[in-house]
């Protein structure tokens, strides 16, 4: 036990106490895993990734659920952080049938654009981060990150999970 809390005193050593974290955080350039700022070459295994993610994002600005459900495996789920401007935070999660839902075909526009996308893979696993803004009848709706986790299937990269922030302070234009 001695040695169990001795440890603990180690690890967390230096580190502000919980309550003296903020309750809401704004994206940190400093903090993301490190985006390249070229487009990723042809026929790399981060273009084949991007390329997945921009199905997706292109089935959400079309509102095409077939098109968001063919880069998706069936057991894919989404997060929703939601950050409130001056209260607290809500996390919601969606399964694929509630998240395709969500963009059946309507009388708005959609358009989510990302920006300096992170792309990280160690095999046949693969993460995208990025920031991205959020626009509905083409003014700004909210914004925040979204975290794309991918899987190579039979060759093809699929969707295993989507989780984003949404605030709808400080996106920019």
């Amino acid at each position: 036990m001695l040695l169990t809390l001795l440890a603990l005193t180690v690890q967390t050593a230096g580190l502000p106490p919980p309550a003296a974290n903020p309750t809401h955080s704004t994206p940190s350039p400093s903090k993301l895993p490190p985006a390249n700022p070229l487009a990723p070459p042809d026929g790399s295994d981060e273009r084949a990734v991007l390329a997945t993610v921009d199905k997706l994002l292109g089935g959400i600005n079309t509102r095409d659920t077939a098109a968001i459900g063919a880069v998706l495996l069936p057991s894919a789920s989404a997060t929703i952080v939601t950050e409130a401007a001056g209260g607290p935070s809500t996390v919601r999660t969606l399964t694929n049938a509630e998240l395709l839902a969500r963009f059946q075909p309507g009388p708005e526009t959609f358009d989510e654009r990302i920006s300096g996308p992170a792309i990280e893979i160690d095999g046949d696993l693969a993460m995208v981060w990025a920031p991205y803004v959020f626009r509905l009848n083409g003014k700004v709706h909210h914004c925040g990150t979204d975290h794309v986790s991918l899987v190579r299937e039979n060759g093809a990269w699929k969707v295993a999970s989507l989780t984003w922030t949404s605030r709808t302070t400080g996106c920019a234009e």
